[in-house]
């Protein structure tokens, strides 16, 4: 069996948490292939490395001394080095670095240094060889991601290696000039180093015990997630609940690769299992709530809409010509609502009221701000008699009115669209009747 690992900056901010780390990959000889990130905080109000590089790369881009700033850096990995007790030494690698700030290698290579170092301290402690991304993670020359040559790039490379450390986040064009992902992006490097060794098992080990079934900042000490499909996954990521970088799960999912989320600091903890389908039944209805602030709602009214030809294509082609993306669009016999996003309406909100008004020769258009979607997902919906009812009982029993309702036909989630003072109190209470009472 073959388990690819993924440790977040968290989990390697200290030589203590290598430690952590050290001791969940010797207890299964199976976790053989490790994609470190670079060094997070180590308390509240630390600096992760990889602002530390981005700081220090600037001052030299600006032609400043940047010397202190390259050796606090550096001390941060002498401490870890030295908490390890181990014979590395990175004064090599450290002055490669100050030379290639000073001829300006580019802010990707800056940030990509973090990994880079870290990996190489990971490989001196585990004993595993140690593959540097650049030489495997591929860009193209416009800087886009390629997958194939990635793939058969990283596969030939890992083909005959037992174990084996592969830095995360970056990747480089076949010049050798670096390329990061966005940040997070450790977490697609160890789903493309999963796809190439053909993993039984990507673990992705970060602060948390894998995904909640609600964002802790809204419900206190929430219940977490122990089987979720990829299906669910997205929505609830679409709706802004973020544990894996969404890049991350399609390279294992098509090859059948589940994701398991675990904590560090708590590894007896399951975690949650990503999977693309289970006969496992879930805790409870739902899988998970998630919620997204800042929309807004325009209103057309037209009596016998319904009947004239091509209406709607025309009301989205007006959101199209002026680059507005639409979230969902409820309808009625003569009405139809398009939710959109209110940044990004505001900006262009006469020009698409007067290009509507020609287009459609509406009756009436009516606008509404601040206002908030929240959805309730699981797969267990679909066989589970009264869930919207529960959903209004549990919003009007907590006084909110609903503004919207939109469900899909994979009967997988139901979203509610409620005022912004009312976003925090739906989600609680949905939590309560559907979590806490499971009446």
């Amino acid at each position: 069996m073959k388990k690819v690992v993924k440790f977040g900056g968290s989990s390697l901010a200290s030589a203590d948490q290598f430690k952590k780390v050290g001791t969940i990959i010797h207890d299964d000889e199976n976790r053989r292939y490790v994609v470190p990130s670079a060094p997070g905080k180590r308390f509240s109000n630390d600096t992760k490395v990889t602002d530390m590089l981005y700081a220090c790369y600037e001052s030299a881009v600006k032609g400043e001394d940047f010397s202190g700033q390259l050796a606090d850096i550096r001390e941060r990995y002498q401490e870890i080095i030295d908490g390890l007790n181990l014979d590395c030494s990175l004064d090599q690698d450290f002055e490669v670095i100050r030379e290639n700030f000073q001829n300006e290698a580019g802010v990707d290579y800056a940030a990509s240094r973090g990994e880079f170092l870290n990996g190489k301290i990971m490989s001196s402690y585990l004993g595993f060889e140690f593959v540097d991304a650049a030489e495997v993670i591929r860009f193209n020359d416009d800087g886009s991601f390629n997958a194939g040559a990635t793939d058969e790039l990283l596969s030939a490379r890992l083909q005959d290696t037992d174990a084996a450390v592969v830095p995360g986040f970056y990747g480089a064009k076949s010049d050798g000039t670096v390329v990061t992902f966005s940040r997070g992006g450790s977490d697609v490097t160890g789903s493309l180093v999963a796809l190439a060794v053909r993993a039984d098992l990507y673990e992705n080990w970060t602060d948390v015990s894998g995904f909640l079934i609600a964002d802790p900042r809204i419900v206190k000490n929430p219940k977490s997630i122990e089987t979720i499909t990829y299906k669910e996954l997205r929505e609830l990521s679409y709706m802004g609940a973020s544990v894996l970088h969404e890049d991350a799960i399609f390279p294992v999912r098509k090859a059948g690769i589940p994701i398991n989320i675990r904590n560090t600091n708590a590894p007896e903890d399951k975690g949650t299992l990503i999977v693309e389908s289970t006969c496992r039944q879930p805790k409870y209805t739902i899988t998970g709530i998630a919620g997204t602030d800042g929309f807004a709602s325009i209103t057309i009214e037209k009596a016998m809409m319904n009947s004239e030809i091509g209406f709607c294509r025309k009301v989205l082609q007006v959101f199209e010509d002026n680059g507005v993306s639409i979230e969902h669009m409820p309808s009625g016999i003569d009405t139809m609502t398009i939710f959109v996003n209110k940044n990004s309406f505001e900006e262009k909100e006469q020009k698409i009221l007067s290009d509507i008004q020609r287009a459609v020769h509406p009756d009436h258009v009516e606008l509404e701000s601040d206002l908030a979607l929240v959805a309730v997902v699981g797969r267990g919906m679909k066989s589970t008699r009264g869930t919207a009812g529960r959903i209004f009982s549990a919003l009007a029993h907590a006084h909110i009115n609903v503004k919207m309702i939109d469900q899909g036909s994979s009967e997988l989630n139901i979203i509610v669209g409620v005022k912004h003072e009312d976003f925090k109190n739906a989600i609680r209470a949905l939590y309560e009747i559907f979590v806490l009472t499971q009446i």
